[in-house]
């Protein structure tokens, strides 16, 4: 633990850097902030920080930080190779970030997910499964709730934490009591530089586990079945192929054990992803003692979480889904898996560093008859779409203008997708922003009458003419 006589700096104040901020000055640690976003939530959370104490830093300042200051609580959003950063580890300073400060001062049972995709579904529903179950679980972490809000719980407790990369890449105290790895697959290199680094931060939730702790492992991910070597945890896998020691999917019927716990079919939520994701939740049930019509109950009224293949609305015949969390190639081939009609697919954003060339190879095989490419990264996705031969797209500029051609552009008994396979932050400030102007723009469509032929708009649309269209 940190003594309050300790100076901190928390760089950048956004949700997770707020609470930090919030949890120091409540202890009476000397505490300077600082963050260059001007406007917005931000600029309220630094005014509401001044007012309980802390010293906002002028930019002058922060780059002389490290020389009055003992620990740096650097944002998540933030890189750990930022000069200050950099500036504080030169100087034998400690760098750390909410979710460490938050894992010294934990008292509660802690189960940790992490992974590509998947990780604030099942941590929704670990955190149902638990409360069916009659155990105090509260859902924090990456998920929105800031880690740090779980120190205040009793020891009897269970914070569900959703661990991203970037958190992990300052944290080094946690020890869960049940550590999930849900799958790996490339995401951020634009942050992490390649496959191997990212890989590697996934690994840290595992390295504090001993012999009292448990992973629970993706056994049909080769990368994440081969972190068993490299924990001393009492592993168990989750498997959708075949029998694992743990929890599988069997004729249609999810086991753990030699226990049958209901049928994949009663899930609310499609496609093999999310049965992976009940999987790995119904063996940390199993772990905690929930018993099974418990889980049997929860799983089945489980219906998603917002932004993840979320059905908006049907206008004229067209069906519109927000999968704006679908920020990455993978996320996005789980999602158009999950498409039962023709589809409409939205791609584009800020750019995170992989190729696009296996995603537009899946789509001639799926259900999508139509992307549009917009966005920062639109000129790249149209180099692999061109690469792999894939004909049927449409180039725009921005957001609002893609959503709307998607309107024009499919046909009654369609669906619109969006599922950006990428970051939110060329034009917004999270996936959760995008996805509720996703929203906002469907909505308007109802008001604006847009009949079957979308003549209203002038343009005529012809279906087999788009797919040639370059």
């Amino acid at each position: 633990m940190y003594p309050a006589r300790q100076v901190f700096f928390v760089l950048g104040l956004s949700r997770s850097g707020k609470a930090a901020a919030e949890f120091l000055l409540k202890r009476k640690a000397k505490t300077y902030i600082f963050d260059d976003v001007v406007g917005g939530i931000v600029e309220k959370n630094i005014r509401e920080l001044t007012a309980m104490g802390a010293e906002f830093l002028t930019r002058e300042q922060v780059e002389k930080s490290a020389d009055f200051c003992d620990v740096l609580v650097l944002s998540p959003g933030i890189p750990i190779d930022h000069p200050t950063a950099v500036a504080f580890k030169r100087q034998g300073r400690a760098v750390i970030g909410e979710t460490e400060l938050a894992a010294r001062y934990l008292s509660a049972y802690t189960v940790a997910v992490t992974g590509t995709n998947g990780k604030t579904t099942t941590v929704s529903m670990i955190e149902k499964v638990l409360k069916e179950g009659g155990l105090n679980a509260y859902a924090c972490g990456n998920i929105g709730s800031p880690l740090i809000e779980a120190t205040e719980l009793s020891e009897t407790s269970v914070a569900v934490a959703e661990i991203s990369s970037f958190q992990l890449e300052t944290l080094q105290s946690l020890r869960p009591h049940i550590a999930v790895v849900l799958n790996l697959s490339e995401d951020h290199l634009n942050r992490h530089y390649n496959m191997e680094n990212y890989v590697f931060l996934k690994s840290r939730l595992l390295k504090n586990s001993t012999e009292a702790e448990y992973a629970v492992l993706n056994y049909d991910d080769p990368l994440v079945r081969e972190m068993t070597e490299k924990t001393k945890a009492r592993v168990l896998y989750f498997s959708t192929q075949g029998k694992v020691n743990g929890a599988y999917l069997l004729s249609g019927d999810l086991y753990f054990g030699a226990e049958k716990i209901m049928p994949a079919g009663e899930l609310i939520v499609e496609g093999v992803h999310n049965i992976e994701n009940a999987l790995a939740t119904l063996a940390v049930a199993k772990i905690m003692g929930v018993p099974t019509p418990a889980i049997a109950k929860a799983l089945r009224d489980f219906k998603g979480i917002k932004h993840r293949i979320e059905r908006v609305a049907e206008i004229n015949g067209v069906t519109y889904i927000d999968d704006s969390k679908g920020t990455n190639a993978d996320a996005t081939k789980k999602a158009i898996s999950c498409m039962k009609e023709e589809t409409v697919l939205l791609l584009g954003g800020k750019d995170k560093g992989y190729e696009y060339d296996s995603l537009f190879a899946a789509l001639p095989q799926s259900k999508v008859v139509h992307a549009i490419l917009y966005g920062e990264n639109r000129f790249r996705l149209l180099e692999s779409a061109m690469s792999r031969g894939y004909k049927n797209f449409t180039v725009c500029s921005g957001f609002d203008l893609a959503v709307r051609l998607s309107g024009m552009i499919a046909r009654s008994g369609q669906t619109v997708l969006l599922s950006p396979a990428s970051a939110s932050f060329d034009e917004f400030g999270s996936f959760e922003e995008r996805g509720d102007r996703f929203v906002e723009i469907i909505r308007s469509f109802e008001s604006e009458r847009l009949t079957d032929g979308n003549e209203e708009y002038g343009l005529a649309v012809d279906q087999d003419e788009n797919k040639d269209e370059e």
